[in-house]
């Protein structure tokens, strides 16, 4: 499902771009819109998760670098019969993770210096069991592609407004596509990601590590922190809010067109009730 989700994206920016290119310079816009499409997407597809890992300054660490947080991923890929992703560091004051990779052979696992500095060892592996359920779930195709598509929208919208600027017949043209294409990207943004989806992570990671309320300490403790912590690089590409495990962005405006999470309480409250009924059909949680 999500391979076919991806295609719709890729084949929707294809379209946009070659609406544009028809606005701008008639049937030879569309050529080299079509050209330049079909280019992003290739690339998207190919190359999003080294884009967005390097738009956050990611660090790639090893057991000498970072050794509980490689261990803890090794322990749950074991545990989960997975192919071991490479781990990222990024420097930043705000607790938050998130995951990318076009397949499960081609994974990035990233958590940020905040996260490491304000959980304990058992909340961040309920952190990182829930980013590896992404990945298991193919769910970061999807996000990973889709962020990068997004980030191309937004800049066709400044190119367009920069050719309507200086075009005195599509000038007008030019500001109603600024206009409308910044909702668009954040439209392609919400067709990939769901409420659903960030739930299900919850569910499986929470399985994951045996404890659904590791999960349910770390979320609270994220989200609390977070919403008083800024995420510069965050802010500066909105596109990718939703690959973290707790929206990092603040404020609203064109950052609150990006908000695609669930209500962090509501995600705390059924991993507890997966405690309170595994209590009441087999005992506690073992």
């Amino acid at each position: 499902m999500n391979i076919v989700r991806t295609g719709v994206l890729m084949a929707a920016l294809s379209a946009l771009f070659l609406f544009v290119g028809f606005l701008i310079a008639g049937e030879a816009g569309m050529v080299v819109a079509l050209l330049f499409a079909t280019g992003t997407n290739l690339y998207a597809y190919w190359n999003s998760d080294r884009v967005l890992l390097s738009m956050y300054g990611a660090k790639q660490v090893d057991e000498t670098t970072a050794p509980e947080l490689v261990h803890t991923v090794h322990q749950l890929v074991a545990q989960a019969d997975m192919p071991m992703p490479k781990v990222f560091i990024v420097d930043n004051p705000q607790p938050n993770a998130f995951a990318t990779g076009r397949s499960p052979q081609h994974a990035s696992v990233c958590v940020t210096t905040g996260l490491l500095a304000r959980v304990t060892g058992e909340e961040l592996a309920g952190v990182v069991a829930h980013e590896l359920s992404h990945v298991r779930n193919r769910d970061t195709l999807t996000m990973t592609i889709t962020a990068t598509i997004a980030g191309a929208v937004s800049m066709l919208a400044n190119f367009a407004y920069f050719f309507g600027g200086r075009r005195n017949a599509l000038g007008f043209v030019g500001l109603i596509l600024v206009a409308v294409l910044a909702p668009i990207a954040a439209i392609l943004v919400q067709m990939a990601v769901s409420r659903a989806r960030e739930f299900e992570a919850d569910r499986m990671g929470a399985e994951l590590s045996g404890r659904p309320l590791w999960l349910a300490a770390a979320l609270e403790k994220i989200d609390q922190t977070a919403a008083i912590t800024d995420n510069p690089q965050a802010q500066a590409h909105p596109a990718t809010a939703h690959l973290f495990i707790v929206n990092p962005l603040h404020g609203g405006g064109l950052s609150g067109l990006f908000a695609s999470h669930p209500s962090t309480a509501e995600r705390i409250a059924r991993l507890r009730a997966m405690v309170a009924q595994s209590a009441a059909q087999t005992g506690p949680w073992t």
